[in-house]
């Protein structure tokens, strides 16, 4: 009772016209923002902490504000992501494997609407999540130390065989790939340099927003370019198709959304962690669920667009609870949104809720209002952002192709980095061709750093004993998720493939093909 008293108290400070405008702005901004490739959520709130500020804004509305902001960019990500098979911003990467698909088929609307609904439900639950269960997934939180982090990037990658690609030779060929890129760059206990070649710019090794644009917007336009030289190119070919889902998907979906939001709930909560991992643990569980035999996700299933925008929704959620009951960033974002509670004299952690329950239970109030607020804007526009498939596409590649530059040059300013997006393009475009998938290379950058973080504390802390790596219960049971999630695609993989093949002529027979 005295919690659901708090949150009253949070609506009602909430529900003021000042906070509720601030709310709309930020969930309008943000989806803009989180819709534009390569921005993101962390760069959409720091872009508007200035503004804050010079408006004069308390801790509540400032906070209201930016986290609106934080939420409508995590819904945004998704709409280039599907339309032109550009994330948005990292966690917004697997949505690609089969929104893309779904808008090639003619279903951008169904997948568009799909994808709000699943962000409004991951959300919505998160929301709740962080206020009744904060308390206990803290305690869950800090069982995870270095050698925990370590073990849960292993089972990350141990399972991307059975993800993004038929062939796990070639997905693990490709996480290595992004393991070694994420290497490039100074030696962060030593500081010397790793495979920089005497270039400066490399010191501080390779962002991987420039790897996300270059290995998926140039990509696409490289392949384009292929496709189509010396030849007239139409619009994309993709019909708008119906601009909500039927029941029927969304009663498939159903179990989908239950799944992922608490899957994507406890990545958010474990520190550092963050959307990223939520979604892609949510698709490759969801996909190990219902598809075994790989034979639907990765080629435009529903699910496989609900999974990763409930999962990185939810994750966004959860990130809050470490930030605010221990004072912990649970992701980039919420480390900027730490950094603006530290400059308004808000001390979080424990005593946070006691301290400033005026803040809190208002910031909580208004998550639910801006989510709801969400759901209004972006399934009215759904129709809007389809339009985008009616462009014609040497109209619409060249467009890409600017926002991509464009879109790196305003974040890093260095027109090194524009090349070497140029450089990853190219590089994209022969992985394709080659049949390698691209997701392992981007979560190899992504994580990478992380997991050699975690691995060399984890050492100092045992004195250099290997041996802490299965030195509690939790690492054990982590290491036999991952061995199982990579041995088990392969030996059920060819099993499934060996039963399809015997089961086909006497498929076509019947039919009378």
């Amino acid at each position: 009772m005295e919690t659901l008293s708090s949150l009253a108290d949070g609506f009602a400070v909430a529900l003021s016209a000042q906070n509720l405008l601030l709310a709309f702005l930020g969930c309008f901004l943000g989806t803009m923002m989180g819709a534009l490739p390569g921005l993101g959520p962390a760069n959409g709130v720091a872009v508007l902490i200035p503004i804050a500020f010079s408006l004069g804004l308390g801790p509540t509305p400032a906070l209201i504000l930016l986290t609106s902001v934080y939420y409508g960019c995590m819904y945004g990500g998704r709409i280039s992501s599907i339309l032109l098979n550009i994330p948005g911003d990292e966690p917004a990467m697997m949505t690609c494997l089969d929104g893309y698909p779904m808008a090639r088929q003619g279903r951008a609307g169904e997948a568009l609407a799909l994808s709000g609904i699943a962000s409004f439900v991951g959300s919505f639950f998160a929301t709740c999540g962080l206020v009744l269960l904060a308390p206990q997934l803290v305690k869950i939180a800090l069982l995870f130390g270095p050698a925990e982090y370590f073990v849960l990037f292993t089972l990350a990658f141990a399972t991307l065989g059975g993800i993004s690609s038929s062939n796990q030779a070639k997905s693990a060929f490709a996480a290595a790939l992004g393991l070694g890129v994420a290497m490039i760059g100074s030696d962060s206990q030593t500081g010397s340099e790793r495979f920089t070649f005497g270039e400066i710019h490399l010191y501080d090794g390779i962002d991987f927003l420039i790897a996300i644009v270059g290995l998926f917007a140039l990509s696409e336009v490289f392949v384009f370019l292929e496709h189509h030289r010396g030849g007239a190119a139409g619009h994309s070919g993709a019909k708008i198709g119906r601009l909500l889902p039927s029941w029927n998907v969304l009663k498939r979906c159903i179990p989908t959304m239950g799944r992922s939001t608490v899957i994507g709930f406890l990545a958010g909560v474990l520190p550092g962690a963050g959307a990223s991992l939520g979604s892609f643990l949510s698709y490759s569980l969801e996909k190990a669920t219902v598809d075994r035999a790989g034979e639907s996700f990765g080629k435009g299933d529903p699910r496989g667009v609900v999974a990763p925008e409930v999962g990185n929704n939810a994750a966004a959620g959860g990130a809050l609870v470490p930030m605010l009951s221990l004072g912990v960033p649970g992701s980039g974002t919420t480390a900027v949104l730490l950094a603006v509670l530290l400059q308004l004299n808000i001390t979080p952690g424990p005593l946070l809720f006691q301290r400033n329950p005026d803040v809190v239970w208002g910031l909580i109030a208004a998550l639910f209002i801006g989510n709801l607020m969400l759901l209004t804007l972006n399934i009215p526009l759904v129709g809007l952002f389809t339009r985008v498939l009616l462009v014609p596409t040497r109209i619409l590649m060249p467009v890409v192709a600017m926002i991509s530059f464009v879109g790196i040059y305003g974040i890093t300013g260095s027109t090194f980095d524009v090349m070497l997006m140029v450089g990853f393009g190219i590089l994209g475009w022969v992985l394709r061709k080659l049949e390698v998938p691209l997701v392992p290379v981007i979560l190899g950058i992504l994580l990478g750093n992380e997991m050699e973080v975690n691995l060399r504390r984890a050492l100092q802390i045992s004195d250099g004993d290997w041996s802490i790596l299965v030195g509690s219960p939790l690492a054990i049971i982590l290491w036999i998720i991952a061995i199982t999630g990579f041995v088990l695609p392969i030996v059920l993989g060819r099993r499934m493939k060996a039963r399809i093949e015997a089961n086909r002529p006497a498929d076509e027979v019947a039919t009378g093909d």
